[in-house]
Order: structure tokens, then sequence, then C-alpha cells
């Protein structure tokens, strides 16, 4: 009697209601200005970066690389999620139909997997940088990187695929309520009317793969870094080489560490808003960080800032003065 409803593609739900961060009028005005002013300005930082990336023959290198396409993925990962925290605090609760629950989840899935492989990726670059510095321009050629950036995206859709296509095929017969601000995994599971023990061992796997693999990658990178920065002869040269690293391992610290306490503390805890608070730290804080730790602190990046800055001026100095 049972099987018809386990062979899912039957959803009494045809929309999902998302009861957002709070239900206060005057506390919901106060969050809406304020996270629009982080989106717009998460926005702005990573499309500076790319930008300078691009038009700076300087930054043509494997950790900028790298770094663009985090700036990419992070304008990309926060225009999935914070539109629904928005809409939910301008007109709570949100309404979302359920293709558009299910594109949202999926699209959200790729992008934190591909972040994932890509922190692991920059985690190499350092190790190489620091470990192996005589032999970085052959282990980081621009086909090695580009062959790990595109591993990243690409697996971070395959990922998403799997674990989308699992959670969309379950029934939903109700009720609709999800006590988050976007579509993601365990809210759907909580509702679905079906066995979830197929799509727990699918997102366990990929879990595993793609979070614990890269994590593992990452910490791997450090300690070896570790290793070779104290056997290094003077404090100059040590200070030299941490600080290459220092804001990536802060970057990788909190998403992971954010991560891990979401997906690993006691059911009792998922229950509460602690599980939207938690979110919105990696949802949006940490890809607002992200650009100032990585790169505007960078004195590269600083140099060719004030350089894109100043030349405009420059030039039309010289032709002002060349003209009279």
């Amino acid at each position: 009697m049972e099987r018809p409803l386990e062979l899912g593609n039957v959803t009494g739900v045809q929309e999902f209601v998302l009861l957002g961060l709070s239900t206060r009028l005057g506390i919901r005005i106060v969050l809406f200005a304020i996270f629009l002013a982080l989106y717009l300005l998460t926005l702005l930082e990573n499309t500076l970066i790319i930008y300078l990336i691009c038009s700076h023959i300087e930054l043509h290198k494997p950790m900028y690389f790298f770094l663009g396409n985090l700036s990419c993925l992070e304008m990309c990962y926060v225009s999935v999620t914070v539109p629904s925290l928005l809409v939910g605090l301008g007109s709570s609760p949100c309404h979302v139909p359920f293709a558009a629950c299910m594109t949202q989840l999926f699209l959200f899935v790729a992008l934190i997997s591909t972040k994932c492989t890509l922190l692991a990726s920059m985690a190499y670059d350092r190790y190489v940088a620091i470990c192996r510095p005589l032999h970085y321009p052959l282990l980081m050629r621009p086909q090695v990187c580009l062959g790990l950036a595109l591993s990243s995206w690409l697996g971070g859709l395959l990922v998403s695929v799997a674990k989308t296509s699992c959670i969309a095929s379950l029934s939903y017969c109700g009720p609709n309520v999800l006590n988050h601000f976007f579509c993601d995994v365990s809210p759907l599971l909580n509702l679905s009317c079906t066995n979830v023990a197929l799509t727990e061992l699918v997102d366990f796997i990929s879990a595993i793969v793609i979070f614990c693999g890269s994590l593992l990658v990452a910490l791997a990178s450090y300690v070896a870094i570790g290793r070779a920065v104290l056997h290094m002869p003077s404090a100059v040269t040590r200070c030299r080489a941490l600080s290459t690293c220092a804001s990536h391992l802060v970057v990788v610290g909190l998403f992971y560490g954010v991560v891990l306490f979401m997906y690993s503390r006691p059911r009792l805890i998922g229950s509460t808003d602690l599980n939207k608070v938690l979110s919105v730290i990696y949802t949006v804080v940490t890809p607002m960080c992200s650009p100032v730790i990585y790169c505007l602190r960078n004195r590269e990046v600083q140099a060719v800032l004030h350089k894109a800055l100043h030349s405009p001026r420059v030039s039309s100095a010289t032709t002002h003065f060349a003209g009279s």
C-alpha cells in the first residue's frame, strides 16, 4: 500500500511558505535595510575584484585566478539566497512555488559545493607556493589552474543534480511551512511524507565526498605549510610566508566552522531559530567579508586599485596640458 506513495513525483504541495527571520514589522524593516545594504556591498566588492583581476596583468597569477572564480561564485551565491530573504522581510511570509523552490535548492547546493572545492584548490595553491616554490610555475601552470576551476564548478553541478533530483522526487502532502528564509535541504526533508532514507544517504555521501574531502585537502595543505614555515631560517621569511595564506585560512576557518557546527550539532538545536542565524553567517556575512579579507587588504591588490583610481586623473591632466 505504501509503494505508490514512495515512488515520488506525486506532490500535493504546490508551494512552500518561508517564515523568514522575524515576524515583527519594525524589526523586519530594519533587517531589510541592513541586508539590502550588505547585498549591494557584496556585489560591488566582488565586481571590483573581478574587474581588477581581469584588467591588470599584474594580477594574472594563479592565486588571483582562483580569487576571481571565488568572487564570481560569491556574487551568484548571494543572488540565490538573499533576494528570498529580502522578499520575506518585505512581505512575510514568503510564498515560493514548488518549481522555484527546487531551482533555488539546486543553485544553492551547486554553489556551496563549488565553494568547498574552490577553497581546497586555493589551499593547494598556497601549499605549492610556500612548500615547493621552485616547482610552482610547473605545478600551477594555466592548464592546471583551469582544470581545477572547471572541476570545482562541474563537481558542484553534479552533486546538486543528484541531491536535488532525490529531494524533488519526494512527496510533500503538507504542511508546507519552512521555518527558514530559503529552500534548504534539511527543512525540505522534514516536510516530506515519504521515506527519506535514500535521499539522506545521497546527502551523506555527497557531504563526505565534497565537504569532508575538500576540508581534508585544505587541512593537509596548511599542516604542510605550518611545518615548512617552522623550518624557515628567519622571522622575516616566516612572516612573509604566513601573510600570503593567513587571509585564506581565516575565510576557510569561518566557513567550515559554521557549516560543520550546523550539520553536526544535535537535532534539538536544529529546530530552533539558531539554524537561520547560522545560515545568515555563511550566506550573507561570509561572502561580504571574503573580498575584504582576501583582496582589499592585499598589498598587490591595493596597488592595482590605487593605480586604477588615479590613472584617469593623470591621463586627463596630461591631455589638458598637451592641449594647452
